[in-house]
């Protein structure tokens, strides 16, 4: 591991973790030391996520460690089963756990009928790679363990790939809840995983459409299609262009026509962006317009695309996760040395950056900055009306381009 000045990349255990703890009436149980969830609880918190009465650890002794015992694990289980009558606990390996090869499969197998909850495990440990690798578990898993068919279709759709750490989640969800309302009549059934809970969870095979709004939520997509024939459709729709292309290609999955006059109102905006990149020149704003974006891989690459439409070339797209499994990455990089691209942001000059607050950090005032990834250390994010995708993120974005002109 290179040498961090500032906070590492979160590890496979806590994108599992935080992903977990969104799943209500379940509770997450870390085999392992109470110092490494105690650690993790203030990332957590500054998520929006709830902990308490969520979040467990079973502690671990030296004699635990050394003997191997699980006495701790299958206590916690029975205890937390008959205190707080779970639908669902999942037990998560910690690092420790993971390092002396803890057997939480078996001791789960054995213990199932010990008590009423499911019990399902992820053994990772934060071995496995950065917070996209276990967010991509998580989702996969979440869906084969738990989904079940159901006879009849409803006219709604799930949302997978919503992870708490991709700033405004929250508010992009409820943009893409009103877009497909006014649009096709439809209601999300369950999110991956923002608030949802086992029941939805359950019977998310009732949806006629998955949303997948990351790649890391494509192998649970997939998994449902081929289990039971659900399509989906991948997008992070950023932009007026975007976002009418989304709501199309929802459209032909579905083989329904969408509301006519939604389409016609995204594709006016969308005629009017051409020419605001060349109107700005030819006033003399601006000889050239650059952007520098650090963000999840499909929102950095959903918003270059908005940006470039707008005439802003954006030659720095990182990705704070990996993107090894990504086919085509196209100019989104990852940097493994945070020193990197704390110098591709130092060295920005009269840029519009969209990036994690320690990005901002590094860039000097001749620049216009916006709070556009986790980690974020001076802002917050507590409106979940305010997107940076569909339609409404599209106007907010405007508005921040045309500040940037003007500037």
């Amino acid at each position: 591991m290179s040498l961090v000045r500032y906070l590492p990349n979160p590890s496979d255990r806590m994108g599992i973790i935080w992903t977990l703890l969104n799943v209500e009436d379940a509770i997450v149980l870390e085999y392992g030391p109470a110092g490494t969830t105690h650690y993790s609880m203030g990332l957590y918190g500054g998520l929006g996520i709830t902990v308490n009465n969520k979040l467990f650890t079973t502690h671990m002794s030296e004699d635990d460690v050394i003997m191997g015992d699980v006495t701790r694990l299958e206590e916690s289980l029975i205890e937390i089963d008959k205190a707080y009558n779970p639908k669902v606990i999942f037990v998560v390996a910690s690092s420790i756990a993971a390092i002396i090869g803890s057997d939480l499969k078996g001791v789960c197998n054995y213990m199932q009928d010990e008590v009423k909850a499911r019990l399902i495990t992820f053994e990772g440990g934060g071995f496995r790679g950065d917070y996209s690798q276990g967010t991509h578990e998580a989702y996969k898993l979440i869906v084969k363990n738990l989904v079940k068919a159901t006879e009849e279709k409803e006219n709604t759709y799930n949302i997978i790939g919503a992870s708490s750490y991709s700033y405004r989640m929250a508010s992009d969800v409820w943009e893409i809840q009103n877009l497909l309302s006014e649009t096709f009549g439809m209601k999300m059934h369950a999110c991956l995983c923002l608030k949802t809970n086992a029941d939805k969870i359950k019977t998310m095979s009732a949806a006629k459409l998955n949303i997948v709004l990351s790649n890391q939520g494509l192998s649970a997509a997939e998994y449902l299609k081929e289990k039971f024939g659900i399509p989906y459709v991948y997008a992070a729709p950023y932009g007026y262009s975007a976002t009418a292309k989304f709501l199309e290609d929802i459209a032909d999955v579905l083989q329904v026509k969408p509301n006519s006059g939604v389409i016609m109102r995204l594709k006016g905006k969308a005629s009017g962006i051409a020419g605001l990149g060349m109107m700005a020149m030819m006033m003399g704003k601006r000889k050239k317009q650059i952007a520098c974006i650090k963000g999840e891989y499909d929102n950095v690459r959903g918003l270059s695309a908005f940006l470039e439409e707008a005439h802003i070339d954006v030659p720095v797209q990182v990705s704070t996760h990996s993107i090894a499994q990504v086919e085509d990455a196209g100019n989104v990089k990852h940097y493994a040395d945070e020193k990197e691209w704390l110098e591709l942001f130092a060295n920005a000059k009269d840029a519009l950056i969209f990036a994690d607050d320690i990005a901002l950090m590094q860039a000097d005032e001749s620049n216009t900055k916006v709070t556009f990834s986790s980690p974020f250390l001076k802002s917050t994010q507590r409106a979940t009306h305010l997107p940076f995708m569909g339609e409404k993120g599209a106007d907010y974005l405007l508005e921040i381009i045309e500040s940037y002109y003007n500037r």
